[in-house]
C-alpha cells in the first residue's frame, strides 16, 4: 500500500506572491514577511492571523476574541480591517467576543449565549436598547457607560 503524500498546489513564487498580495490586503509593512513574531506588534500579529485565514479564500470566517488584550486604538484599526476585508472579498464574519462595544460595532446580527444555550438574538441596536433576558441584561449593565458622569453600577442610580 503506497501511502499519500501531500503535494503543494502552489510552486514556490506564486506561493511567495500570494503571500505578498495578502501581506499587503492586511497593511503589513512590505518588510513583515522576514520577520519572527516577537518582532511584530499585536496588532501587527492579528493581522498575520486575518492574512492566514485569508489565505484559502474562505466565504466565512470565524474570529474569536480577535481583539481582546490589543489597546483600543488597534481594536479599531483591526475592526475597520476586517469590515473592509468582509465586504472587498465577501466574507462573512461570526465574531465571538465578551466585548460588547466591539459587538455593537461591528455585528449586524447578536446572539447572547451561556453555557452554549442561546438566550436572546437579534439587531444589536434592538438587544442592547431593550434586552428581553434577565442575563443580557446583567451582561448590558455590567458594562461601564460611556459618559463618564453616569453614576455606575447602574443599580446604584435606581436608589
Amino acid at each position: 500500500m503506497n501511502p499519500i503524500r501531500w503535494q503543494p498546489v502552489l510552486g514556490r513564487h506564486p506561493r511567495e506572491a500570494r503571500a505578498r498580495e495578502l501581506q499587503s490586503d492586511v497593511g503589513l509593512p512590505h518588510d513583515a514577511l522576514a520577520r519572527f513574531p516577537s518582532q511584530l506588534s499585536g496588532g501587527q500579529k492579528q493581522r498575520v492571523n486575518i492574512g492566514r485565514a485569508l489565505c484559502v479564500m474562505p466565504r466565512l470566517v470565524v474570529a474569536d476574541e480577535i481583539v481582546s488584550g490589543l489597546d483600543v486604538s488597534v481594536q479599531a484599526q483591526v475592526l475597520n480591517l476586517l469590515i473592509e476585508l468582509g465586504r472587498r472579498h465577501g466574507i462573512a464574519l461570526v465574531l465571538i467576543s465578551h466585548d460588547l462595544s466591539v459587538v455593537r460595532y461591528l455585528c449586524s446580527r447578536v446572539v447572547v449565549m451561556q453555557s452554549g444555550n442561546v438566550l436572546e438574538e437579534g439587531d444589536p441596536e434592538e438587544v442592547f436598547a431593550n434586552p428581553q433576558h434577565p442575563y443580557t441584561r446583567r451582561l448590558l449593565a455590567s458594562v461601564p457607560p460611556a459618559d463618564a458622569s453616569a453614576v455606575w453600577p447602574p443599580a446604584l442610580a435606581a436608589g
